[in-house]
């Protein structure tokens, strides 16, 4: 488990992290989530609960960290999460978020859901969103599984691989 000196030392460890990037962290915030409706929550692994821990830091310019769609963002939070898994000597989940541009990409594609989907209910016509990762699949259906007027569901393949929202 994941306590109060865990996260002092993950945030001063991400700090340094940075620091060898010669990128400088404005600020570095970080807290142990319990919260269902974060991005990842908790996940289950062989029986076993996980913690996550939500890591958000803060710079000044941090285009170049985020990439496109978010990617590099997503390859820095896979090699920090196993740094900070190895340092630590234990097994969690990291949710690392910059400027937070999860929360408002998480927040952009809920309301793009909900648009889509009133279109799809007044004109009973099929709507298609464009190819996009797993993560942001997943927040679609998930916001849109709330509905009973209209349904979600992926087709494609590989990169291309996007949802269809269906009247019901």
């Amino acid at each position: 488990m994941i306590d109060a000196k865990d996260i002092n030392n993950i945030k001063k460890f991400t700090d340094e992290f940075f620091d060898k990037m010669t990128i400088s962290a404005t600020r570095v915030d970080a807290k142990i989530s319990s919260d269902e409706e974060d991005f990842l929550a908790q996940k289950e692994v062989l029986g076993e609960k996980k913690d996550l821990v939500a890591l958000n830091v803060f710079l000044e310019e941090p285009q170049i960290l985020i990439g496109q769609g978010g990617q590099t963002l997503f390859e820095i939070q896979r090699i920090l999460r196993m740094l900070l898994n190895k340092k630590l000597q234990k097994i969690f989940y990291l949710d690392l978020d910059i400027n937070d541009y999860k929360s408002k990409k998480i927040e952009y594609l809920k309301n793009l859901a909900k648009e889509l989907a009133d279109q799809v209910f007044l004109t009973k016509e099929i709507k298609v969103f464009y190819p996009m990762p797993a993560y942001e699949r997943r927040i679609i259906h998930k916001e849109l599984s709330k509905r009973t007027d209209v349904i979600s569901e992926s087709q494609g393949d590989g990169q291309d691989r996007h949802i269809i929202i269906k009247p019901r």
